[in-house]
């Protein structure tokens, strides 16, 4: 059986799969099986925004936990390797900097592996894979929604593939650094990150027909988040959270309340993520202009929030 690894660096997080195919029982598609599954917040996009390049203690960080994922990687026997980066790395002039380290660790898993930019295409197509894969075919046609640190996929499409896709320089990273400075944000912060969002997001809408959805699918530890604060949990299960659902007005109600609170209370919530409490309060804002434009395009009445995402894309990508 063929172990195989995917890495997403993103803006906010570094995460690993480890995984191999499952039998396939008649399956007509593959079906991965989870060996490793890890997620670390190294914030690689700190400041790429304002900059337009890679903070050498960003590099660090990141350098340290992709060491980790190496070791990871060796002692569980992996074949074959694929590092996607994303926004921040699309924006960062540095970026070579970024690129050496990579294969510097890759290489001691597989010769000649290192990171890989991917366009915001490709990452869309690839997080609608993971996402739609475990999902009843007849609920389609879905619209994904990917919320990263630096930006968000939204894309439409069905069993059979993608039919419309666009990345938006837009999320949750991006979003407090644009705007939302104050502890809590203030009136006109908030104002403001709601102008930026919705600007960069009805690009997105332009290019993607959403009226024809009839299932939201939302992947990324905002989603994730906001989904377990809403449940109450003490702490963050994964595997309750995976394909939970959560209805429009809680959506509205939670993020409302993500938005007005101090850091201190946020940090204070049990499922919340340390490296996630100062910039929660930005995807909530992104997600709120989601669920709206939805609401109101596709009478789409709920959220279903998944798991699996662009790590499983790439996977089930190396399986192939």
């Amino acid at each position: 059986m063929t172990v195989v690894a995917a890495v997403d660096c993103g803006t906010n997080s570094i995460r690993l799969l480890v995984a191999d195919e499952e039998p396939s029982a008649g399956r007509d598609r593959p079906r991965l099986r989870d060996l490793h599954r890890e997620m670390r917040v190294v914030r690689l996009g700190q400041g790429v925004d304002a900059t337009g390049k890679f903070a050498d203690e960003a590099i660090d960080r990141t350098r340290v936990a992709l060491a980790d994922y190496v070791d990871i990687m060796r002692s569980l026997g992996v074949e074959r390797v694929r590092m996607v980066a994303t926004s921040a790395t699309r924006d960062a002039r540095n970026r070579d900097v970024f690129f050496a380290m990579t294969a510097e660790l890759l290489g001691c898993v597989v010769d000649g592996a290192q990171a890989e930019v991917i366009t915001g295409d490709e990452e869309a197509r690839l997080s609608f894979r993971g996402a739609v894969g475990e999902l009843d075919p007849t609920r389609g046609p879905f619209v994904v929604t990917d919320l990263g640190g630096g930006s968000t996929e939204v894309v439409l499409g069905d069993a059979d593939g993608v039919t419309a896709a666009y990345s938006a320089d837009v999320g949750c990273v991006r979003t407090t650094e644009r705007a939302l400075h104050s502890d809590p944000p203030t009136d006109r912060e908030i104002t403001s990150a709601r102008q930026f969002i919705h600007d960069r997001l009805a690009l997105a809408f332009d290019a993607v027909p959403v009226d024809r959805a009839e299932t939201w699918v939302g992947v990324a530890g905002t989603l994730t988040t906001i989904a377990a604060v809403n449940s109450g949990m003490e702490s963050y299960d994964s595997d309750a959270i995976h394909l939970s659902r959560i209805g429009i007005d809680d959506l509205d109600r939670v993020c409302h309340e993500l938005v007005a609170m101090t850091r201190a209370e946020r940090a204070a919530l049990g499922p919340m993520h340390p490296g996630r409490v100062d910039v929660i309060g930005g995807g909530a804002l992104v997600t709120l202009e989601l669920a709206r434009v939805l609401s109101e395009r596709a009478g789409i009445t709920e959220l279903v929030v998944g798991e699996h995402d662009i790590l499983d894309g790439i996977a089930l990508g190396l399986l192939d």
